[in-house]
């Protein structure tokens, strides 16, 4: 295995989410740049994302400034998180949760359970 494929297969998600001024979709299907809308909301859903990002303006259209600015810390952190789903990594490195209040961290983790029982988790 290359380096580039080693990439591949691991996806971080840090403590401070970095997001760029583009829209929501495009912040997710970062890593996977042919990602079909679906499996963008799929991760969203997975991430505990789709409501808040519903609610946003244009929904999974808005512009979020430069490293997410109009999203609050949580928000931005989910985005990351499903972004790194979507990639579909063997192994995920970060601290996921570090941003979000307690109940969304629960409702993330089992969803994540749930979502990665044969995969080493994010």
């Amino acid at each position: 295995m290359n380096l580039e494929q080693l990439r591949r297969e691991i996806a971080m998600v840090p403590q401070e989410s970095f997001l760029f001024a583009d829209t929501i979709a495009n912040n997710i299907r970062f890593g996977v740049p042919d990602a079909r809308p679906e499996d963008i909301v799929a991760a969203a859903k997975l991430a505990d994302a789709h409501d808040f990002i519903l609610e946003q303006p244009d929904g999974y259209e808005t512009v979020v400034g430069e490293r997410g600015v109009t999203l609050s810390g949580g928000q931005r952190q989910r985005v990351t998180l499903a972004q790194a789903i979507l990639m579909q990594p063997r192994a995920g490195v970060g601290d996921a949760t570090s941003a979000l209040d307690s109940l969304t961290e629960q409702r993330v983790m089992q969803s994540l359970e749930e979502h990665s029982a044969a995969r080493p988790s994010l």
